[in-house]
């Protein structure tokens, strides 16, 4: 038996089976020099030898990924009718022993369990168009509704152009069309009925779906049937539904193919309602999982040269194990400008009608899906047909403000100002999950950055003079001509590093930021922003720009500019953790306390190895008075990092000492002595530590703020005068003795002299 491949993708689990990760969905590219230089379906799969079908592209050179973000897992089973149907794929890709929850939103998400009906209990006993559906496919006026006590009519003719029509399904139980045998009508779809039918060809006896044409003499409907024909049988991946082939019956195309077990998003949402009385979107991680599972498909298709067009609930198909993209009827070439365009309002982006559709277009499509799928989106149509409702009216906006920032880029108007492609938002919508999910299960979900370094400052807190030139630092972006160079820079002497990155020329945007960064950092202010200047005329939408005139207002000392700059940033990367730390150190500087608060929170909750965001909050908390807050705060740092031994002196001082935010009591004490005992700290912090305990203690006795009691120890001395006195004074000798000069030993032990309690000799 051969081996199972591991998927080459880092802290990924899934094995690769017919050419895709069984985790992710990702096509693999296998290593050899076979592979060297193969492109189109000998490299992908992605369509047979001979197809009229689109290429891939690309060249494989080693065991890994073409070039895409991590996704949730794809393949299994899933439907093929928008109203969900339950069977299994007649196709090559096997069977996997993880079970849907695990696939589903790269494991960080726990998903509800799909049932897979009986194919044959979905079938519809009266199939009826809805009257809303019934139009002219000439003129596109209402025909055949019911009027004046009239019942509505099946078929007849327009009376406005002339134009014959007819809503029955053309297919009855019992049809056969060569090996294909009708079983009935499962739905009706946005281009006409679709059936369920049994393939007796070579290979078995299975179920399969015929998709129709609403009318033959429907123009349009007719040239989207030739153009399937003609490309989307060579369309594979594990995420769309196969198409197997094109048949004609009674002068009427039909599309065949495979059939899939599950149910629509739309069915699910209807379900929902249904058993809550109203509207009840799904919970956002949830939503966000679903979404991941088809962006490894849209961009599949976007490498192709081809968009999906018509996205929306309808055309998400859920299965025990997978999620697929269903109805591939407005599928279309990219460069097609001439064929129909169909779409769906309240989906549709608005430059669709003028300009046709795009990669952005398609990604619109995306954005508002996952914002019909979580919210109580009225006027979708209507009101906030090309825009977004206020995140103040939702919950769900409100609470994560990233998730609204990604919607909101994913649907601007100007198409420009919308994700690049499938993978980038795949990339920034993984990331605003794992901020959902840390929030809502409160455990840290740490994931490494493709675009900026980890956490800069591991220890925790930052030197006050230069707080800024300690946050992360952008990475090479893998499309900059220079990126190989930037990232294997030597550690140099600075006016080496400025002649290399000016030998690299001015065609590297990213050998020019790390200048810019570096004139900063050398306080060179004006000439790096002289660079930023130039290329911001060059890209007004690099976000990489104020990303690093952020960091130079902050070194200006100018908070609010970096304040908007970091703001642009989030807008654009809004799965990122390092702007919002930025945006926070920021906030911070500028006096705002409440947003730096809020930002450091959600930073140190979803990734807990950014210890200065924990430090951070800490900082603001306790400006606010708030001791328990901040105490918590310090406790979010993991005690095996960098930072775990001076987070834990920092907490035992929050707790055994007086701050900013009041007096400690008995309870507090008690917690930082026990916190003191199970430190293994050098001997001078040792006593560093128990003085500031002591002293504290000590002067909330005497003062009466805490009742004295010998039963109680703090830092190894009984809660009472006398006692504290004592232990104080054995400390500051110990501090005498491990002083670095004679005037700070003179020093230490005048105040042990002094601190000493009375004796009567």
């Amino acid at each position: 038996m051969t081996e199972a491949i591991r998927c080459p993708e880092p802290d990924c689990e899934g094995v690769i089976e017919d050419g895709y990760c069984t985790i992710t969905g990702l096509a693999y590219r296998p290593p050899g020099p076979a592979a060297a230089g193969v492109t189109g379906p000998a490299a992908t799969g992605a369509a047979t030898a001979g197809s009229a079908g689109p290429a891939a592209t690309g060249s494989a050179t080693g065991g890994s990924f073409r070039p895409a973000a991590t996704g949730s897992a794809t393949g299994g089973s899933v439907g093929s009718a928008s109203t969900g149907v339950g069977g299994s794929r007649r196709s090559r890709r096997g069977s996997t022993s993880r079970s849907a929850p695990d696939r589903l939103g790269a494991g960080l998400v726990r998903m509800p369990e799909i049932e897979l009906p009986d194919p044959a209990s979905l079938l519809l006993t009266d199939p009826q168009l809805p009257q809303r559906l019934r139009r002219c496919a000439r003129c596109d006026e209402p025909v055949g509704r019911s009027r004046g006590g009239q019942p509505a009519l099946a078929e007849g003719f327009c009376a406005g152009c002339g134009q014959p029509y007819s809503f029955r399904p053309a297919l009855q139980a019992g049809d056969r069309i060569g090996q294909y045998e009708i079983a009935g009508a499962l739905a009706h779809g946005g281009q006409g009925w679709i059936y369920l039918a049994r393939d007796h060809g070579v290979g078995g006896d299975f179920w399969v779906v015929f998709k129709g044409l609403l009318d033959s003499g429907d123009r349009h409907a007719q040239a989207a049937a030739i153009a399937e024909r003609r490309f989307l049988a060579s369309v594979d991946h594990p995420a769309i539904v196969k198409i197997y082939t094109f048949v004609e019956h009674a002068g009427t195309g039909y599309i065949v193919m495979e059939y899939v077990g599950g149910t629509s998003l739309r069915d699910v949402l209807r379900r929902r309602r249904a058993a809550a009385g109203r509207t009840d979107p799904l919970p956002a991680a949830e939503a966000v999982a679903y979404l991941l599972a088809v962006l490894p498909a849209f961009a599949y298709l976007h490498r192709n040269g081809l968009v999906f067009c018509d996205f929306k609930p309808d055309n998400m198909m859920l299965g025990r194990e997978s999620v697929r993209l269903i109805d591939l009827g407005a599928v279309r070439r990219i460069d097609d400008h001439d064929g129909a365009v169909y779409g769906t309002a309240g989906y549709q982006a608005p430059e669709v009608p003028t300009e046709g559709p795009s990669v952005a277009s398609d990604l619109y499509t995306v954005g508002r899906t996952l914002a019909t799928l979580i919210l109580d989106f009225r006027g979708n149509t209507s009101t906030y047909r090309h825009t977004l409702p206020p995140a103040s009216g939702h919950p769900v906006l409100a609470r994560h403000e990233s998730l609204y920032r990604l919607l909101a880029k994913a649907t601007a108007v100007d198409p420009d100002r919308r994700f690049a492609s499938a993978e980038e938002m795949h990339g920034e919508l993984l990331g605003v999950l794992r901020e959902i999910v840390a929030a809502e299960q409160g455990t840290p979900m740490p994931a490494r950055s493709a675009r900026f370094t980890g956490d800069a400052h591991p220890t925790g807190e930052p030197p006050a003079p230069t707080p800024w030139a300690l946050l992360p630092r952008l990475l090479p972006d893998p499309d900059d001509p220079a990126a190989a160079e930037l990232a294997t820079l030597p550690d140099v002497a600075p006016h080496q590093l400025v002649e290399l990155l000016g030998a690299m020329g001015t065609t590297s945007v990213g050998a020019r930021l790390r200048l810019a960064d570096l004139r900063t950092r050398l306080g060179e202010r004006d000439a790096a922003r002289e660079l930023l200047d130039a290329i911001a005329a060059e890209d007004p939408l690099a976000w990489r720009v104020h990303w690093q005139r952020g960091l130079l207002l902050l070194a200006e000392d100018d908070p609010a500019g970096a304040v908007a700059a970091f703001e642009r940033v989030y807008g654009e990367v809004p799965g990122e953790l390092a702007p919002k730390l930025a945006l926070a150190r920021a906030a911070e500087a500028g006096g705002d306390l409440p947003r730096a608060r809020q930002l450091y929170d959600l930073v140190s909750r979803t990734d807990d190895t950014f210890t200065s965001a924990a430090f951070g909050l800490a900082r603001v908390r306790l400006a606010a008075g708030d001791r328990a807050g901040a105490a918590q705060a310090y406790q979010r740092v993991p005690a095996a990092s960098a930072a775990g031994v001076e987070a834990r002196i920092r907490l035992a001082r929050v707790l055994g000492t007086v701050t900013t935010a009041g007096a400690p009591d008995r309870a507090g004490l008690l917690a930082a002595s026990t916190i003191l005992d199970d430190l293994d700290l050098d001997p001078a912090a040792q006593a560093a530590l128990r003085r500031d305990l002591l002293a504290g203690a000590l002067d909330l006795v005497t003062s009466g703020a805490v009742a004295a009691d010998p039963q109680v120890h703090v830092a190894g001395s009984p809660l009472r005068p006398a006692a504290l006195r004592r232990g104080l004074e054995r400390t500051y000798r110990t501090l005498a003795r491990l002083a670095a000069t004679p005037d700070e030993r003179y020093a230490l032990v005048d105040l042990a002299n002094g601190v000493r309690p009375r004796t009567l000799v």
